[in-house]
């Protein structure tokens, strides 16, 4: 592996980590804040929205500036906002630090994936781009069972390891990699791919993509406690074989993103992915069952990502920041939206269906993906600066 990619992949990891671990602690984090728990969740709602919003403002505003420094500066912002949540003694002070969090989220993935395209060969580009988020996937592998664990001493040490890490990942940033400056081209440039209906279909495929997964993945413990019995253990190993499996399934993308291209492996993974939350009702019904469509959905959702920035860089390399930033505000807009849907259905369909409800705007993103393939739009020439 290029070892220009570690502290890139170190910092993904870092920001996954951060996103999803919170979670776990919700319980802990409202009792030291005197909230309830459902107050403390308002602490991802906060984060995701920043992330969601900030993402592609800031990659537009900061898109001619040095990709190193801005990588190195949103890292500095991301490592303030964890000391200050691990520090915080009231909620309004929590709040305002995953505000603070969220702002240095919104560009480290962003860069840090914009950098790796840029310092690939063109034909190792999506193995370039899956590295880099194989630190994402990782993350739900590995960091948040770890960062659980240390929760169980104290929520606060969990804050402090992320930012650790943080620091780590700039270090080797520092080190390793030389000043990458972005391609010569003026603020109306970098936006004009904004205009591209292409880019839009892409971007709303996203969306709708991890809509349809966290439909069902937003109550997956309700989802499956028919198969594990209401047993936090078997829930622990249903989680960790749908991290496994998206470990897995972001390194088979990288390798067939560019063997076969990224729009016909857009096609088949939702193809699956949408057969199985069809098939996710049946499948929670007992747990070997429940463990296989856990692993096998992991693969599927975290095999849509690399290809999709693929498809975005490939259009518009001069505008890489801006279009990621845009597809990861599409992710994060795609998860809130998933769980409201959700949450919504449930009011008077039985958790049973969430797999079905999912299927359904799974089925939305697929007729996109197939029209736009249809369409064959052209490659637009890179824009004069």
């Amino acid at each position: 592996m290029d070892r220009r990619l570690i502290p890139l992949v170190a910092a993904a990891f870092a920001v996954g980590t951060d996103a999803f671990v919170i979670t776990g602690l919700l319980p802990a984090i409202g009792a030291d804040l005197d909230v309830t728990t459902a107050a403390a969740g308002q602490l991802i709602t906060v984060y995701a929205l920043t992330y969601a919003l900030a993402a592609p403002v800031l990659g537009a505003l900061t898109a001619a500036l040095d990709r190193r420094t801005v990588l190195l500066a949103a890292l500095a912002v991301f490592i303030a906002g964890n000391a200050a949540f691990a520090v915080a003694d009231d909620y309004a002070f929590a709040i305002a630090a995953r505000i603070v969090t969220g702002l240095g989220a919104a560009l480290i993935t962003p860069q840090a994936s914009a950098i790796a395209a840029s310092i690939a060969p063109p034909e190792r580009r999506g193995r370039y781009l899956a590295v880099v988020m194989g630190g994402l996937t990782a993350a739900t592998a590995l960091g948040v069972p770890l960062g659980s664990l240390l929760g169980a001493v104290d929520w606060q040490l969990t804050l402090w390891a992320v930012a650790g890490l943080g620091v780590l990942a700039a270090a080797g940033i520092a080190v390793l990699l030389p000043p990458l400056q972005a391609p010569a081209a003026g603020l109306a440039a970098r936006l004009a791919p904004l205009r591209d209906k292409a880019v839009l279909g892409i971007v709303t495929t996203t969306a709708l993509v991890l809509a349809s997964g966290y439909a069902l993945y937003t109550y997956f413990g309700a989802a499956a406690e028919a198969a594990t019995g209401g047993s936090q253990a078997l829930l622990t190993v249903l989680l960790l074989a749908q991290g496994i499996g998206a470990v897995i399934g972001n390194h088979l993308a990288g390798r067939l993103t560019d063997r076969f291209g990224p729009a016909r492996l857009m096609l088949h993974v939702q193809a699956v992915m949408v057969a199985l939350l069809v098939l996710a009702p049946f499948a929670f019904a007992n747990l070997a069952a429940a463990i296989a469509i856990s692993f096998a959905f992991g693969i599927t959702a975290w095999m849509a990502i690399v290809p999709q920035q693929h498809r975005l860089v490939s259009r518009h390399p001069e505008s890489a920041i801006v279009l990621i930033g845009l597809n990861s505000s599409a992710l994060y807009a795609g998860i809130a939206f998933g769980g409201l849907v959700g949450g919504v259905s449930l009011s008077w369909l039985p958790v049973a269906a969430l797999g079905p409800v999912g299927a359904v705007l799974g089925a939305a993103g697929l007729v996109l993906t197939i029209a736009m393939v249809r369409a064959k739009a052209p490659v637009p020439r890179p824009a004069a600066a």
